[in-house]
């Protein structure tokens, strides 16, 4: 996601309201996120839907890597040799082989 342009990114709630099309085809043509205003604080923040998306999996993947640090922290990890060897004898009985 790109960074937010200030001049262009931040808009008081009043004039979100006067152009909402505007605002959304902004959002989707930059991939910037717009931070909505309401009494000269932020209140809220557009993101385009593909954004959205990619921000929620880019952070469900950096939790999934935190768990797996833990994990391996504790102890709990299985040495790559006897990962590849059971993914392999995985697919050869898939394979029928």
């Amino acid at each position: 996601m790109a960074k937010v342009r200030p001049t262009e990114d931040i808009q008081p709630l009043t004039a979100f309201r006067a152009n909402v099309a505007g605002f959304i085809d902004q959002v989707r043509s930059t991939h910037r996120p717009l931070v909505l205003t309401q009494h000269g604080r932020s209140a809220a923040v557009l993101l385009g839907a593909s954004d959205y998306e990619a921000l929620v999996d880019e952070v469900e993947l950096l939790r999934n890597i935190a768990v797996a640090e833990r994990q391996i922290d504790e102890g709990l990890g299985i040495p790559h040799e006897e990962v590849v060897q059971s993914l392999t004898d995985r697919m050869k009985a898939r394979l029928g082989q």
